[in-house]
C-alpha cells in the first residue's frame, strides 16, 4: 500500500505573498485595481470622492422630494404651498434671516422686538436651550450616578422618574408659570424638565452595566469616590452617557418650539405661531426647515463631543 506523503509548506510556498492568493479571487482583483488607483490620485481628489460620496445621495433624495412637492403641491386648487411658492412669497425671511442681529465688540445683539429675521428668533431659542440644556445634563449625570451606583436609591427614585417623564412637556407649563412668574424661567424649566429623563436613565443603566473587573480593580487601589468616577466610571459610561445627551438635546429642542407657541415673546416657536396667525404659511414651513437643520446640527455637535471624549477616555 503505498503512502501518500504529508506536503509540508516549503519556502518557495511561504515566499508567495498572501496577497497573491487574495487577489486571485476577480472581486478581489477588482478592489485591488482600485485602490491601486486611489492611491495614485491626489490627496484632495480622494477626500473629495469620499464627501461627494456622503453628499449626493442625501442632495438626490431633496431634489426629488422637492419636485414631488412641486408636483403634488403646483396647481392652483392645493391647500399647500409649493416649493416656488414659498420662494416667491418668503423670499425676504430666506435672504435676509439675520435681519436684527448685529456683532459687535461686546458680543452678539438681537432686538427684542419689532422686525427680527428668523435667525435672530433661533438664537434667542437656542440660548434658552443652552441654559435648560446645561442644568439638565448635569443633574441627569449626577442623579444617574446615584440610582445606578446604589441599589437603594434605584429602587426609591426609578419608579418616580418612570412616572414622571412621561408627562408631556406642556403639562409642565401652567406649573412652571405659577412658580417662575416669568416667560424666560418658565421655558428654561420646561426645557430641563423635558430633557433630563434619557440623561438619568442612560446614565443609570451605563453604571450598573460596569464591569465587576473595574470595581474589583478600584478597590485594589483604594481609589476615593472623586477618582473612581473620573477613573472608572466616567470613562465605562461614555457611550451610555452620550446617548442620553443626544437624545436630550433633540427633546430640549423640541420643549422649546413648543413652550414658544403658547408663551409668545420671541423665539422660533414665536415666529411660527405668529406666522400662522398672520396667514404666512410660506413662512411657517421655512421656519420648519430650520428646526430641522438645527435640531440636526445640535444632534450631530453632542454626538462629536462624545467621540472626542471616548478617544480620551
Amino acid at each position: 500500500m503505498s503512502v501518500v506523503p504529508r506536503l509540508h509548506p516549503t519556502r518557495e510556498t511561504q515566499a508567495v505573498p498572501p496577497s497573491a492568493e487574495v487577489i486571485a479571487h476577480p472581486q478581489a482583483r477588482v478592489a485591488a485595481r482600485l485602490l491601486a488607483e486611489r492611491k495614485e490620485l491626489h490627496p484632495m481628489l480622494v477626500r473629495a470622492r469620499a464627501v461627494a460620496a456622503h453628499v449626493l445621495p442625501t442632495l438626490g433624495m431633496v431634489i426629488t422630494l422637492l419636485l414631488v412637492w412641486q408636483m403634488l403641491c403646483g396647481g392652483p386648487e392645493s391647500r399647500l404651498p409649493s416649493p416656488l411658492t414659498v420662494w416667491e412669497q418668503s423670499n425676504d425671511v430666506i435672504l435676509h434671516p439675520f435681519k436684527g442681529v448685529t456683532i459687535d465688540g461686546l458680543g452678539l445683539h438681537i432686538k427684542e422686538s419689532g422686525d427680527v429675521g428668523i435667525a435672530g428668533h433661533v438664537l434667542n431659542s437656542l440660548g434658552r436651550v443652552a441654559i435648560g440644556y446645561s442644568i439638565a445634563a448635569v443633574l441627569g449625570v449626577l442623579l444617574g450616578t446615584l440610582i445606578g451606583q446604589s441599589v437603594i436609591a434605584y429602587r426609591a427614585l426609578d419608579p418616580l422618574f418612570q412616572v414622571l417623564r412621561t408627562v408631556p412637556p406642556l403639562a409642565w407649563l401652567p406649573i412652571s408659570l405659577a412658580v417662575f412668574q416669568e416667560a424666560r424661567p418658565s421655558t428654561i424649566f420646561l426645557i430641563a424638565i423635558t430633557a433630563i429623563w434619557p440623561i438619568i436613565l442612560n446614565m443609570a443603566a451605563g453604571v450598573q452595566n460596569i464591569p465587576e473587573s473595574y470595581r474589583n480593580v478600584a478597590r485594589v487601589l483604594a481609589l476615593s469616590p472623586i477618582e473612581y468616577f473620573f477613573k472608572i466610571m466616567l470613562p465605562a459610561t461614555v457611550p451610555m452617557m452620550f446617548t442620553g445627551l443626544r437624545i436630550g438635546v433633540g427633546m430640549s429642542w423640541l420643549a422649546i418650539v413648543a413652550a414658544e407657541m403658547v408663551q409668545g415673546g420671541t423665539g422660533i416657536g414665536f415666529f411660527i405661531w405668529d406666522s400662522y396667525n398672520s396667514s404666512l404659511l410660506t413662512d411657517t414651513i421655512v421656519a420648519l426647515i430650520w428646526i430641522g437643520l438645527v435640531g440636526f446640527s445640535l444632534d450631530r455637535i453632542v454626538g462629536w463631543i462624545g467621540r472626542r471624549v471616548a478617544r480620551q477616555a
